[in-house]
């Protein structure tokens, strides 16, 4: 309850070309004393940012602010601040972003995230798919979030479908993956590249 408490304001500053399409999420997690500060990058690319924080009732390294590198879809630790014990500690943040990436970037270790593709993704499983692995495993290793269904866990969700196929096309004897793209039904896409092929097109 308290993060709410202590968050009073935010100023994002932009700065190099960085478009807003270009988003850097903060976040905070609580440790016994403590206030960790993450910066999420759900980018496809690099970015550098500035960390600065002010505030009472807390002690902060008196180190000057530099960027720090946060890699393309991924979390990285940015600044952890200690409460004094006794006091309702209370902050604002500023953050710069650049991404004009610069050599005296701190470079941190970085925790991969997963991000929303740029059309959502479900994959339809049937009972007997011989074929699937072939997309679910690169998929679930891949930086993008997306829906598994197994049909055989789905009765109702298969009788649906099937109407979408007609009944010359029965989806139980089906042996290779059912995508859904953005809402539109493939049966092609059996590979993560041909996927990603179909995702990126215009």
């Amino acid at each position: 309850m308290h993060k709410k408490a202590l968050f009073l304001g935010l100023l994002l500053t932009m700065v190099c070309g960085y478009t807003q399409e270009n988003k850097i999420k903060i976040i905070t997690e609580d440790i016994p004393n403590r206030i960790a500060f993450y910066a999420i990058n759900e980018n496809e690319q690099d970015l550098d940012v500035m960390f600065t924080l002010s505030g009472t009732n807390f002690r902060q390294s008196s180190a000057r602010p530099r960027y720090i590198r946060v890699p393309s879809t991924s979390k990285v630790h940015m600044k952890t601040i200690v409460l004094i014990r006794g006091k309702q500690p209370s902050y604002n943040y500023e953050i710069k972003v650049n991404d004009s990436l610069s050599n005296r970037a701190i470079l941190k270790e970085s925790e991969q995230i997963k991000i929303k593709p740029p059309k959502q993704i479900t994959v339809y499983v049937p009972e007997k798919c011989e074929q699937c692995d072939s997309l679910v495993i690169p998929l679930s290793e891949s930086k993008y979030l997306f829906n598994l269904i197994k049909l055989d866990e789905k009765p109702g969700l298969q009788e649906q479908l099937q109407v979408a196929f007609g009944a010359d096309s029965p989806i139980d004897s089906l042996n290779i993956p059912i995508v859904n793209l953005a809402g539109k039904l493939y049966t092609n896409l059996i590979t993560y590249d041909l996927l990603m092929e179909e995702i990126n097109k215009e």
